[in-house]
């Protein structure tokens, strides 16, 4: 038997958050963001869940290579356009759209040779300051576009830096509709928070979710998953592979982190950083031990980590460990986003660590596929 571990993609949980997507969204068109593997998740085992959006935008060319394999013929947009002059051939015979965000891109394009103008998304930095052009610049880079019979339609773009906080995003669609109110083209500029947040104001013709749809609040702690109505589209589980009774004072674990104050039965779960499970992770880390919440102890190892079984006294070797999503045999859900901030970290990062050790179970088919 292979080592227990197993990550698990929800196909209905991804239709259901791209649901609530849309929903949010209103009139405007979704597209369903799968940069970075879909978030970890693999592109080939959300696109069941997730070919009821409009379009598709990542960024690797091969993973949109990938898309069309699976058999998308609509929308593709790459969310960082081109790396190098040789990619627009691809988005010719892909047919991509791609973002515009330097004059450098714009560049290519002038010397791209080709019978088919290309559909382009203008970005404009709006107070991100990462990539796109400034509002002073704006203009010019679109004026250029324009001339180019290597660009058929120029959509615009933006991208909010603080759509999940309390600063807010007024500053930067005040900027954004200033600059773009007399140029033509559809409008994209509203991500996940966005969406979810400020629709009234930054929804546009097409919405950019991302997390949402695997079933991560874009601003938790302020809000979880349950008030947004998130489903969790990852489970990562295993099982205990052994049980150890403690008497006060023992130690658990490399440094002898955490000491039991008194008897204490832990389990040992065959799960570690080498699987992508956070070593950040310290004592009081939410864990499901059949489906019964409780917490792990002691440091996170490289192949193990342990959990206080003191609410769960039917537990026992092989029974099931839940580290986030929902449990197999229960339906108990452990939020990703939870476990993400005892870590430190944002549960975009545990989705996208997975470790490559990890398998995954292929989608279950639904009625009617």
């Amino acid at each position: 038997m292979p080592r227990p571990i197993l990550a698990t993609v929800h196909t209905d949980a991804l239709r259901h958050n791209l649901d609530r997507a849309r929903r949010s969204a209103l009139d405007a068109r979704v597209w369903a963001v799968v940069k970075a593997n879909a978030y970890g998740h693999g592109i080939e085992r959300v696109y069941k869940g997730l070919r009821g959006a409009d379009g598709f935008a990542l960024l690797d060319l091969a993973e949109a290579e990938g898309v069309r394999a699976l058999g998308w013929r609509g929308p593709v947009l790459l969310l960082e356009g081109v790396f190098d002059a040789r990619d627009l051939e691809l988005c010719s015979r892909l047919d991509l759209w791609h973002t515009v965000h330097c004059d450098e891109q714009i560049d290519m394009l002038a010397a791209h040779k080709t019978l088919k103008p290309q559909r382009v998304f203008l970005k404009m930095n709006s107070g991100m300051n990462r990539l796109g052009f400034t509002p002073e610049r704006f203009g010019s880079a679109w004026t250029r576009l324009n001339a180019l019979t290597q660009v058929d339609e120029i959509s615009l773009m933006t991208h909010f830096s603080d759509a999940d906080g309390t600063r807010g995003i007024a500053h930067q669609v005040e900027a954004f509709e200033r600059v773009t109110r007399d140029l033509p083209g559809e409008r994209s500029i509203a991500n996940s928070a966005a969406t979810l947040r400020h629709a009234d104001i930054a929804r546009g013709d097409w919405v950019r979710p991302g997390i949402v749809l695997y079933g991560s609040a874009p601003d938790f702690p302020e809000h979880d998953a349950a008030h947004w109505q998130l489903q969790p589209t990852m489970t990562l589980s295993t099982q205990l592979i052994s049980v150890q009774t403690l008497k006060a004072g023992d130690t658990v674990g490399y440094g002898s982190s955490f000491t039991a104050e008194g008897p204490l039965t832990i389990g040992i779960a065959a799960v570690g950083y080498a699987d992508g499970y956070p070593r950040h992770c310290t004592t009081g880390t939410p864990v499901l031990v059949n489906g019964v919440r409780t917490r792990m102890v002691g440091r996170v190892s490289m192949d193990m980590i342990t959990v206080d079984l003191t609410n769960v006294p039917g537990a026992r070797f092989g029974s099931e460990v839940t580290l986030w999503g929902k449990s197999v045999k229960t339906g108990a859900v452990l939020p990703i986003d939870e476990v993400a901030r005892a870590a430190g970290t944002v549960g975009y990062e545990l989705m996208c660590a997975v470790a490559q050790r990890v398998p995954f179970a292929a989608p279950a088919p639904t009625e009617g596929e």
